[in-house]
């Protein structure tokens, strides 16, 4: 696959957003904050967030809503390359934020459900009702992991719902174009999960003792992180270890299109066909422009 380098020199870039105006706003969770990224390279600050913000999204109110981890990676560097580490001691759990970018207003809008505190929130998409399903990815600790799971939640602060447990650790979320499903990527198992949609922000009862459906498992050692979906339906699982972006199709079958990092990490879509696609490149700090083969799925928001 033909790509470009658009802009270098993040610290560790994730959760690409293409605005209508052709610039990308991104995140950079070693460096807690968004920045918006140019067509021309040019970079500027949108926000400091604190913590470790992971995946954005906009809401039907044109507000960024932030997936923010807490700051649940410690930083090693390793030949140059940033590599997200154990969770430090000083985590105590992540958040929902809200940014206003008419006002620069930042707030938290959840920290909690049913009054347990997120763990490690990390990726986030919206349903056409303008409610968002956002995973928890969970951290390590000394004892052990720290489980996480799939939520649902409104933008008005008046509903979160923790609607799966027992994913080992997940990461990306998306939604079939129908907005029947929910896909998620597990990075452990290097697996794409499904859950079906019974109501607006309600998942069907799980099949037996699994979680969901198993779309896919990766063969060796390979990771998932987040995910975007094309217009068709295939599910684009950004994929480290093999790095690149590995597009899985319903029925279980996939292709991978390689970059050139060991962590990618986030791949969104743009362009007036939605065949532009950013990958972002963590690993090595970089963000990639490549025309996609097929379109991306619009999503529901933008600003």
């Amino acid at each position: 696959m033909d790509f470009e380098l658009v802009a270098e020199g993040f610290e560790f870039p994730e959760g690409p957003i293409a605005m209508n105006d052709g610039s990308v706003i991104l995140t950079e969770i070693k460096a807690q904050r968004l920045t918006r990224v140019y067509p021309d390279g040019r970079k500027e600050t949108v926000v400091n967030t604190g913590g470790g913000p992971n995946g954005a999204a906009i809401g039907p109110d044109g507000a960024i809503y932030i997936t923010n981890n807490g700051g649940s990676f410690e930083w090693l560097d390793n030949g140059g390359l940033t590599i997200p580490g154990p969770t430090p001691p000083s985590h105590t759990g992540g958040m929902i934020q809200r940014y206003d970018l008419k006002t620069g207003e930042l707030t938290t809008l959840y920290d909690s459900c049913d009054g347990k505190r997120l763990i490690g929130p990390n990726d986030i998409v919206f349903d056409k009702s303008g409610g968002f399903w956002f995973t928890d990815h969970g951290c390590s600790t000394p004892e052990g992991k720290k489980f996480g799971a799939l939520y649902y939640a409104k933008i008005d602060g008046s509903h979160i719902s923790r609607q799966r447990d027992h994913i080992i650790s997940p990461n990306g979320v998306g939604l079939s174009p129908d907005e029947k499903v929910v896909y998620v990527a597990d990075t452990n198992l290097g697996r794409l999960w499904a859950f079906d949609v019974e109501s607006t922000g309600v998942l069907s009862p799980p099949p037996g003792f699994a979680p969901g459906r198993v779309i896919a498992n990766m063969p060796g050692y390979q990771l998932f992180d987040s995910l975007a979906v094309e217009a068709d339906g295939k599910v684009c699982v950004a994929t480290i270890i093999n790095g690149g972006i590995t597009a899985i199709d319903p029925d279980g079958s996939h292709e991978h299109f390689a970059f050139p990092d060991l962590i990618v990490t986030n791949i969104c879509f743009g362009g007036a066909d939605m065949t532009t696609a950013w990958v972002t490149a963590s690993a090595t700090g970089k963000l990639f422009k490549a025309k996609w083969p097929r379109p991306g799925l619009k999503l529901n928001f933008n600003a």
